[in-house]
């Protein structure tokens, strides 16, 4: 057998020999070609490089193991012969750099680009489309927004169309001018992928091997890639290269066009409908998320000019009255009494957070998610139009590793015809119960450090108690600003966030395994089918620590001489006197800037690390000399799965914009600033610093869409309960209009003043039920009374210690606070919902108007060719007639 392929491949190799055997591969058609290093061509210079395969050579390592290499030997030989037998034509040359190293080109004729873009239903040109765009309102303005747009005289507009799927009996209806230009080198590069995807390499107990995936993860090749057009820091000497990829650089993804409109038509036509989509939806975002920052920004200006208003924070700091009341210990034996005034700096930068502003932009971000989800919606249905994907869900084929798994044959109860899948109803089942139990049992490990967490809250918090200045006068600038909540709260957060980290990376490995287990049969399948498993992990993984500290933090505490333990042991953590919604806010913070900071680190810096290190190892100057394949070889490979990391991390963004924005007004600002760096800092690493990305077709952003639905729900009641539970804006709303009935107050005119006196329930220091023999405070004062956070009769009342009156009206206020603020929120997003269609009325126009020409075009043109046929025999059968009639000769 290794003999046939090798005699087969020395025959049907075109210009070069064998692949392998040839020793020295510089031939004088190479070196003349070595001459121009952005050229696109075979040696020839006329056959277009479609693909590029890369394997070492084993004859010439240093270690060879010779029965392993002379499997993949054989693997890759009727590889390569399959796809010459396929129409494949293939061209092989050594490195310039590497003498191991061997680059297989790859050109796909055009016989093969048509049989094959009419199995994929690729829609091409029919004809130039005439239909005249509607004028915008802002056209107006063209004098201003002319400055954010990209020059068209750098970047000309596309020529639009209009497009069918391609059928080669109907060639002569399509928009072809050029051969060579008709399939783009996107689509050229497409259709190669497709083949080498599915051309087998190996048969074994009936099963066919194939696919460039396996034969790159298995090491036979090292890489398979479509080529850059040309340099990204200077435009190709080629005068038929487009120089698409240094245009990009050049408008896209330099620093300077950071204030620019992308050009997603560019970005599409390069990259595929796959990648720009996603900057097309992360640009919309970003323009959404400036509405929201300024809204957020002015919120926080409100809080910041009220601070000095803040007449609860003043008690605090008043040292007649926040620094006479003596609060109760927080722990049982090592914290000591402590006075109020302590938390005076807490306190101020709460009212920063805290205020009717919050409120205000809570009820915002509600309508302003719906806004941005709804008209997101048309400009996706308008980017399908434009881009021709409104009908790609019946061209999606299955996947490779979907096709070789398919051994069960069963009848098709549409069809009844024998059909082969790769696994029983049962055995599907059991997949998905596995698969099932195996995210359930990660998620189970996210609670549990959530639990321990928890646990080091709760223990170190006595160490901080213990070991920080206990000046009871609250005059130590330390005590200022590093009281024991504060140090507990940073500390957990950043251990929190690299715990996060660490799970997030294990977890994107199993989930990869799961998903492949579970074997989705097409590529949408599987990227949604992750997306879910990915989410749901992330979602427990980044936001339980959130969810902790705003409704679970504080809750459920006791009071001083009763309170509840954790596993019998910890003492249950208690919020600060001003509320957990400080504490809720460092934890954004953290997070948030955290991972934006690790996220800039692994994007960017690491690439371009790699790829510093690949170019030192080279000969210095020799990659001005180099071919653009070996260059773009070196280049750092982009992965399996695409941007979905780029999607998955601005959906955990979006959560913490929408989730937990009441705690955080400027949350929303700091997603702008990110995003526009992530815009570019994107644009940047896929321009300059990987391989080119096999282009893809794609008609939304896929799975993504729901749970962002999803979120935006579950954000209206997150908000509304830490605007309930977490702050202190509805105590105080109760406070203030109920001055005038008892017990609350009895003050002459609306006012603020006493509230602080009013949340602080008393507590007898001789109640203290100490698990020691002596009273572990006596030692720390002589106080016969202290005071703690709640609405508690005090001790000598009849119902000592239960909750007072005023602690069910505010509870009470606090739901019905929480029903009609989603009632009102959740009734507008409805009402916004059904007034926005998720098509505009000018976008349905155009794609019936496009359906019903390309229909008359394709009719009429079949008539035509129908009745030419039709004359043509008619013509005939008149001849034969004539010619019997005609009288013969004797």
């Amino acid at each position: 057998m290794s003999t046939f392929l090798e005699n087969l491949e020395q025959t049907i190799v075109s210009g070069f020999g064998s692949l392998e055997s040839q020793q020295d591969f510089r031939t004088p058609e190479f070196e003349e070609f070595n001459g121009k290093p952005d050229s696109l061509f075979f040696s020839d210079g006329q056959r277009r490089i479609d693909f590029v395969l890369v394997y070492e050579d084993e004859s010439r390592k240093e270690t060879n193991k010779k029965g392993s290499n002379e499997k993949q030997r054989r693997k890759r030989r009727a590889y390569e012969s399959n796809l010459i037998c396929d129409g494949l034509q293939l061209e092989a040359t050594r490195s310039l750099l590497d003498d191991k190293l061997v680059f297989v080109k790859v050109h796909a004729p055009w016989e093969v680009l048509c049989t094959y873009a009419e199995i994929m239903h690729i829609k091409l040109p029919l004809k130039p489309n005439d239909l005249k765009t509607r004028s915008s309102a802002f056209d107006n303005f063209n004098w201003f927004t002319k400055v954010l747009q990209v020059d068209e005289s750098i970047i000309k507009p596309e020529q639009e169309f209009f497009t069918a799927p391609f059928e080669k009996n109907r060639m002569n209806d399509f928009y072809i001018q050029d051969r060579d230009t008709f399939f783009n080198p996107a689509t050229r590069s497409r259709i190669v992928y497709f083949i080498l995807s599915r051309i087998k390499y190996q048969v074994r107990d009936n099963v066919k091997k194939f696919g460039i995936n396996k034969l790159v993860s298995s090491g036979i090749y090292k890489a398979a890639f479509p080529l850059h057009d040309c340099s990204f820091s200077s435009p190709s000497e080629d005068l038929s290269c487009p120089n698409e990829r240094y245009l990009l650089y050049r408008e896209w993804a330099h620093p300077r066009s950071i204030y620019k409109k992308q050009p997603l038509d560019l970005i599409r036509k390069y990259y595929g409908e796959k990648i720009g989509i996603y900057f097309a939806w992360l640009g919309y975002y970003t323009q959404m998320l400036l509405l929201a920052a300024v809204v957020g920004v002015a919120c926080f200006l409100y809080g910041y000019f009220n601070q000095n208003n803040c007449t609860w924070s003043k008690e605090v700091c008043d040292p007649d009255i926040g620094g006479k009341i003596i609060m109760c210990p927080q722990c049982d034996k090592l914290c000591p009494f402590w006075k109020l005034n302590i938390t005076c700096e807490s306190s101020k930068k709460l009212c920063l957070f805290d205020s009717f502003g919050t409120l205000v932009f809570a009820v915002f971000m509600g309508v302003w998610v719906t806004l941005f989800l709804e008209f997101w919606k048309r400009r996706q249905a308008e980017l399908e139009y434009e881009w021709d994907t409104v009908e790609l869900q019946q061209e999606e084929q299955a996947r490779p590793e979907y096709e070789a798994r398919c051994t069960h044959v069963v009848i098709n109860e549409i069809t009844q015809e024998e059909e082969r899948i790769p696994f029983t109803t049962w055995g599907k089942c059991i997949r998905i119960t596995l698969c099932a139990s195996a995210v359930f049992f990660w998620i189970l490990l996210i609670i549990a450090s959530v639990i321990g967490i928890i646990v080091y809250r709760l223990s170190v918090f006595i160490v901080f108690s213990a070991k920080l200045p206990k000046n009871l006068n609250g005059t130590d600038p330390i005590q200022k600003y590093l009281t024991p909540q504060m140090a507990t709260s940073i500390t957990a957060s950043l251990i929190s966030f690299i715990i996060i980290m660490i799970l997030n990376t294990i977890y994107e490995k199993v989930a990869i395994m799961i998903t492949n287990f579970e074997l989705p049969r097409t590529q949408t399948d599987y990227e949604n089918s992750l997306t879910m498993k990915m989410f749901l992990f992330q979602f427990v993984n980044y936001y339980s620590s959130c969810f902790y500290i705003a409704f679970f933090k504080g809750k459920f505490v006791g009071y001083p001489g009763d309170p509840v333990y954790w596993l019998g042991k910890y003492r249950n953590e208690e919020c600060d006197p001003g509320g957990c919604l400080l504490e809720l806010t460092t934890q954004l913070i953290i997070i948030m800037g955290g991972k934006a900071i690790w996220n800039n680190i692994q994007e960017v810096l690491l690439p371009w690390v790699m790829n510093l290190i690949g170019r030192c190892r080279t000969v210095s100057g020799a990659e001005k000399k180099t071919p653009r394949w070996e260059q773009d070889y070196h280049l750092q490979p982009m992965g399996k799965l695409g941007l979905f990391y780029e999607y998955l991390e601005m959906i955990i963004q979006f959560g913490f914009v929408t989730l937990f924005v009441a705690s955080f007004p400027l949350a929303p600002l700091l997603a702008l600033v990110n995003n526009i760096l992530e815009i570019r800092v994107d644009a940047w690493k896929l321009t300059t610093q990987y391989r080119r990305m096999v282009p893809e077709k794609a008609q939304d952003i896929g799975a993504w869409q729901p749970i962002m639905q999803g979120i935006a729900i579950l954000a209206v009641v997150t908000n509304a309960m830490i605007i309930a539970f977490t702050s202190d804006m509805i105590p105080r709303l109760v406070y203030y209009w109920s001055f005038s009935i008892p017990p609350y107050g009895d003050h002459p005119h609306y006012t603020m003043e006493g509230y602080i006196n009013n949340t602080l329930s008393y507590f007898n220091v001789a109640d203290f039920k100490s698990k020691s023999k002596e009273n572990p405070y006596t030692e720390l004062g002589d106080y016969t009374a202290c005071r703690y956070r709640d609405f508690r009769y005090p001790p000598g009342h009849p119902q000592e210690y239960k909750h007072n009156i005023y602690y069910w009206h505010v509870i009470a206020a606090k739901l019905a606070f929480i029903i009609v603020m989603e009632h009102i929120i959740y009734s507008v997003k409805f009402f916004i919902s059904y007034a926005i269609p998720d098509v505009s009325k000018s976008t349905k126009s155009k794609i019936r108007r496009e359906k019903y020409l390309t229909q008359k075009l394709l009719h009429e043109n079949h008539l035509k060719d129908m009745t030419k046929n039709m004359g043509v025999i008619a013509e005939r059968m008149i001849a034969v007639v004539d010619n019997n009639l005609r009288p013969k000769s004797d």
